[in-house]
């Protein structure tokens, strides 16, 4: 076992959060933690794991669920499509494997929404491959640790770090290795304020030698942001409301929401809509996503549509929450209480 792995592991046999999946060698758990925690914090995602857990118990019984039912699960997290993934895939796995999650890093691989640190992670949590897994906690680790100033979005850059990942795991135990590495990268080796005099690998950052910590990792691509105005329309008379389901591919594909316009601009050209005479009150929200700003405004009509539109499916108030819907909706509604 090489210095670097040697230090990282017996750091993290000490210091390691204790979460459920860390637990299992179940390959089927294991996955569904690895697409749960994307983009999500462990502590919200925990909750999650075990609702779908405790829902779905084997893959088989995630894809004979309904979609509806997975993306209700779901709510709160972001990013659905994640969700949908998961559901086509537990579906090749059911029909493809015969309910037995794939063990080959190929067939791995192949599962949709799955990518090559996915993968990585799966095959050496669960099987002990030595399959070198780098995410974002470990592209920062590296490029500070050697100071390596090649840009972790290009393609030399992520050929790079796999490599050199990939020369420093541990063959006897890569699962230990990979979970150390990203604990550090996640706990202590951190983007803004690094908490180097707690890191193990303090006398070997060539980053830390040479305070190029700030300016790694490089990134040679901006993220750029779109604006979007999305102005809903709330229905309200006497106990419904009025839903539809977005179905184009774009955010928030195939759940529900109140009916929408959107504009280019923020103020909405209501002699353009057929509800104009009907709007009455409205309160607005801002809602970042990681590449979309959605300015959203929430027009309350105490009245049914002036015009008949087959997308929109009427509903009791009361149920609202049976239908999966972006979190955005959500929040606006848990903070008012005009549909009450």
């Amino acid at each position: 076992m090489s210095e670097f792995s040697l230090l990282i592991q017996e750091w993290y046999r000490l210091n390691k959060r204790e979460v459920p999946w860390r637990k299992t060698k179940n390959a089927y758990h294991i996955w569904l933690s690895e697409i749960i925690m994307q983009q999500t914090r462990v502590q919200q995602g925990t909750s999650y794991y075990q609702k779908f857990i405790d829902k779905f118990p084997t893959a088989t019984d995630l894809a004979n669920s309904d979609e509806k039912t997975i993306l209700n699960l779901w709510q709160g997290l972001g990013y659905y499509s994640r969700a949908r993934n998961l559901h086509y895939s537990a579906k090749v796995i059911r029909d493809k494997f015969n309910g037995d999650f794939p063990t080959d890093y190929k067939d791995i691989l192949s599962l949709k929404g799955v990518g090559t640190y996915t993968a990585s992670a799966i095959s050496s949590f669960a099987y002990n491959q030595k399959k070198a897994v780098v995410d974002g906690n470990v592209y920062r680790l590296l490029s500070r640790v050697f100071d390596i100033d090649a840009p972790i979005d290009s393609s030399k850059g992520q050929k790079l770090f796999q490599k050199l990942a990939d020369d420093l795991i541990d063959s006897n135990n890569p699962a230990e290795h990979n979970q150390a590495i990203m604990e550090i990268g996640a706990l202590i080796c951190t983007p803004k304020l690094a908490k180097c005099n707690e890191c193990p690998l303090l006398n070997k950052c060539l980053s830390r030698a040479r305070n190029t910590i700030p300016n790694r990792p490089v990134k040679e691509k901006k993220t750029k942001i779109r604006t979007r105005f999305f102005h809903f329309l709330i229905f309200k008379y006497d106990k419904f409301t009025f839903l539809e389901q977005r179905i184009e591919k774009d955010i928030w594909q195939n759940l529900y929401q109140f009916p929408l316009i959107e504009t280019d601009k923020k103020p909405i050209n209501k002699e353009k809509v057929h509800w104009k005479k009907q709007f009455h009150e409205s309160s607005q929200i801002t809602h970042l996503l990681s590449h979309q700003r959605i300015q959203a405004t929430f027009h309350h009509i105490n009245s049914l549509p002036s015009v008949k539109d087959e997308k929109l499916e009427k509903i009791l108030i009361q149920d609202i929450n049976d239908y999966p819907i972006p979190s955005l909706i959500d929040k606006y509604l848990k903070e008012n209480i005009h549909l009450s």
